[in-house]
């Protein structure tokens, strides 16, 4: 049997991730026919990005999945036409790239790199950054990506604390939950790392209360979404010196625009979306996998859970 296998997501995104899909759909045994334009009632599967075209699901009465390229799903889950399947996507490369920038970040507050790195004549005053284990981090979110990055950090021996919105036991890590578990995780974090999804629970978790929670002089990195954090409160948490500096990779608007009071703040360090990409020959196994899985019967994996939003 051969599949028809729509891939929503634009020409060039198509031609990045046609050969990859190819090969990963003969080294899992797939006969499939990927397109870019089809009858929707012959479509078996749908690869799609949010900033797709497609916005009516409806017509695609034989789609078995609708597979993400990006994790993010905020922008789509709640299409109320999309009734098939929804599947996030969680790449290893994608997950890799994440740990790589949090912990790049998180050394350089620790070690105050920018302070060293910007030195002048007579700038020299050596001083004796604390060890790992003298420095604690929080992390918002403990999902794959979070316990991926806590897991690295925790080879360098920092103090871990993570919150998740459910209970969870994690070795390494003190975790915590729920609005109280929230408000101490914060006082416990020199510098915050927020992994969370986007939802309407999670969306301007960071106002200005919860950055007052921060001990003075925080650092804040924001590689998540960035409708997570209250831009106003914010800055103004960074003008009253209650944060001492923030590195924002993901933003309510992107790409973030010109006259946005970030780029010129300079406690601000902004990054253009860069912490973790999807990158097609990774993806296109994991997808594939999932087309494999649905055709043979198994629970596709990185479901998405509609009610909580990803």
């Amino acid at each position: 049997m051969t599949l028809t296998v729509l891939f929503a997501a634009g020409k060039q995104l198509f031609n990045s991730y046609q050969a990859p899909l190819e090969q990963a759909f003969h080294m899992h045994g797939l006969k499939v026919h990927l397109l870019m334009d089809a009858p929707p009632e012959q479509v078996d599967y749908i690869i799609y990005a949010p900033s797709s075209a497609l916005q009516d699901f409806t017509p695609y009465t034989a789609c078995k999945a609708v597979l993400n390229l990006w994790a993010g799903v905020e922008k789509i889950v709640g299409n109320p036409t999309l009734t098939q399947p929804l599947c996030r996507m969680v790449d290893p490369a994608l997950t890799q790239g994440m740990v790589e920038y949090v912990c790049g970040h998180v050394l350089r507050y620790h070690l105050g790199m920018d302070a060293h790195i910007h030195a002048r004549p007579g700038d020299w005053q050596p001083v004796e950054p604390p060890l790992a284990q003298e420095r604690s981090i929080g992390i918002l979110g403990l999902g794959a990506l979070g316990l991926a990055v806590a897991q690295a950090l925790g080879r360098f021996g920092f103090e871990l604390h993570g919150w998740a919105r459910s209970p969870k036991s994690v070795p390494g890590i003190t975790c915590h939950h729920g609005p109280k578990g929230l408000e101490t995780c914060l006082s416990r974090a020199q510098v915050l790392v927020t992994l969370l999804p986007l939802t309407q629970d999670t969306e301007n978790l960071l106002d200005a209360r919860a950055l007052q929670r921060l001990p003075k002089g925080a650092a804040l990195i924001n590689p998540g979404r960035g409708g997570l954090v209250d831009d106003s409160a914010l800055i103004a948490a960074l003008d009253s010196g209650q944060l001492g500096h923030a590195t924002l990779d993901v933003f309510r608007t992107e790409p973030l625009p010109a006259d946005h009071p970030f780029w010129a703040h300079p406690r601000v360090t902004v990054t253009p979306h860069i912490a973790a990409t999807t990158r097609p020959n990774t993806a296109a196994q994991v997808i594939a996998e999932n087309i494999a899985r649905g055709e043979h019967g198994q629970p596709l994996l990185h479901l998405v859970d509609r009610p909580r939003g990803y």
